[in-house]
């Protein structure tokens, strides 16, 4: 078992890269562009570059996909509020 030297620092570091903060937050991957039938990003609440959802060709879940909207395409949103808007809504959360 692997002690922290100062679990302070390690809770202090976990908050700053938004690992203890809500539940709503999403980690984070880019999707491979070249398994998508659509490109393009949006700008999220938090100021971060998002890629907008879209379809994979061969039908698979993408690398980062957090959400599939019910239109049958993937969010790769970072924040549940919003998700798969203009999508008819999530379908299902992923991890």
């Amino acid at each position: 078992m692997m002690r922290l030297a100062c679990p302070r620092l390690a809770l202090a570091g976990a908050v700053l890269l938004g690992l203890a903060g809500g539940a709503s937050a999403r980690e984070f991957r880019e999707p491979d562009e070249s398994t998508l039938d659509r490109h393009g990003h949006y700008r999220n609440r938090d100021g971060f570059e998002v890629h907008r959802p879209a379809k994979t060709r061969d039908g698979n879940k993408p690398a980062g996909a957090t959400a599939k909207c019910r239109d049958e395409t993937w969010s790769f949103s970072r924040n549940h509020r919003g998700t798969c808007s203009g999508h008819g809504g999530v379908a299902h959360w992923e991890g």
